[in-house]
């Protein structure tokens, strides 16, 4: 069977989205330049078709003006990195100013901390945009995006089924993948079990959504019956690897994600769709019944107190500092660099320089993204961020049900987690957000 062009450029997109997922969601300077060449070339191959081209064009037409915000944002990361005369950071970055005064021999430093790491970091941002470019080339119809729907489901099963079997082998490190951290819970693919649980969330969503468009598509109820068998199967398996992270954000956006997805079909459908209400309730029970049985009644509901983990005192005999205190920490760092930042990807040589006797190990991300962002790009970074995207948010057409479910998740994130910091999720918060409009053509 010969595969039409969309589907040639599709399939070649998920690739590369594969190799993302597989080498820990990109997440390293390595990965990130490695994804960087992988998008980039992607995005000039699909520029070779004049359709895809067309598209690209009416995008930047309608879109200029927030594409010119973001180039800024990218600008303003490279300013970050160059070297500047010492005199010249009493004024970009006073607090750093401070510190290299008695370094008689520094002449010029840039704002950042960690020049090499906010490099990496511009190259990630940029990914970013040419991801929302070729979204915007390749998938502009619904049949389109429920295909990216099926990938994800595929993925998001055969990602869960090789987490959970790490998990009852007790997290082997193998090869590539380091699961040793965390013995007692999966990760998969993924060096952190909440990053593991973000990514099958999305998976979960791909999966429902699938059930419901087969539901609602009674022309091919036949061929559609055993597909929709082995859909509510990937379900039952995505919704085991969420559990089995013990992710508490994880679960709890679990939970949430079930609960918006019954209420919506209980007062707001309009369509009849018994079949979807029983898989959701079903997921309910099986949730309750598996953890109930497997892991002891306690886990149901100790799981869903995300916050527990902000308060409890980092692990192995460390320090007695708890991730609340480092998201203080994070805080108090934005208040001195309050309009510069520290430069992306800095925040771990930030920590270490004033808690110099203190382990590394847990110092890498500030355990809030919100509070993270805020210090390495300043108020002026945020300031261009937020203007490159607040077309978004003004959109009516933007705010369907899974928009709403995915800026809950966003929500929730920037607050209590450092998992957009890793390049996977922030590629699927694109394109939930970008393929999830209401005036996407059918």
């Amino acid at each position: 069977m010969q595969l039409s062009k969309n589907k040639k450029y599709q399939y070649l997109f998920f690739s590369i989205l594969s190799i993302f997922i597989i080498l820990n969601g990109g997440n390293s300077n390595l990965f990130i330049q490695l994804n960087f060449v992988l998008i980039s070339l992607f995005f000039l191959y699909c520029l070779k078709d004049k359709n895809y081209n067309l598209h690209l064009k009416n995008f930047y037409t309608n879109n200029k003006n927030s594409i010119f915000l973001y180039v800024i944002f990218l600008s303003y990361l490279i300013f970050q990195i160059l070297p500047l005369p010492v005199n010249l950071l009493k004024f970009f970055s006073p607090e750093k100013y401070i510190l290299l005064i008695n370094l008689n021999e520094v002449s010029h430093s840039s704002i950042s901390f960690s020049p090499s790491n906010s490099f990496f970091q511009f190259l990630n941002f940029f990914t970013l945009l040419l991801v929302v470019f070729i979204l915007k080339m390749t998938f502009y119809t619904e049949k389109h995006k429920y295909r990216l729907y099926f990938f994800l489901s595929i993925f998001g099963f055969l990602t869960s089924i090789i987490a959970v079997l790490f998990y009852l082998n007790g997290n082997p490190d193998l090869f590539i993948f380091k699961n040793s951290y965390y013995k007692s819970a999966s990760s998969g693919f993924f060096i952190n079990r909440t990053v593991l649980a973000i990514f099958l969330l999305f998976s979960l969503i791909s999966s429902l959504e699938l059930l419901k468009n087969f539901e609602f598509n009674k022309k091919r109820k036949k061929e559609q019956f055993f597909l929709k068998i082995y859909i509510r199967l990937i379900v039952v398996f995505i919704t085991i690897g969420i559990i089995t992270t013990f992710s508490r954000i994880g679960n709890f956006l679990l939970l949430i994600t079930i609960l918006i997805y019954f209420l919506n079909e209980l007062f707001f459908s309009k369509n009849e769709n018994q079949s979807f209400k029983i898989i959701i309730l079903f997921i309910v029970f099986f949730d309750l019944i598996f953890v109930g049985i497997y892991f002891g009644a306690y886990e149901i509901i100790d799981r869903f107190y995300f916050l527990k983990e902000e308060f409890s005192a980092i692990p192995d005999g460390i320090s007695n500092i708890s991730r609340f205190d480092i998201i203080i920490f994070g805080y108090n760092e934005f208040k001195n660099f309050i309009f510069f930042g520290y430069g992306s990807g800095s925040f771990e040589n930030l920590f270490q320089l004033k808690f110099i006797n203190l382990s590394n190990q847990f110092a890498n991300h500030a355990h809030s993204d919100l509070v993270e962002f805020f210090g390495e790009f300043g108020l002026v970074g945020i300031f261009f961020i937020i203007l490159s995207f607040i077309n978004f948010f003004f959109n009516k057409k933007n705010y369907t049900l899974i928009n709403l479910i995915v800026l809950f998740y966003l929500i929730i994130i920037l607050l209590f987690d450092f998992s957009l910091h890793i390049p996977i999720i922030q590629i699927l918060f694109l394109i939930f957000l970008i393929l999830n409009k209401k005036s996407f053509t059918s």
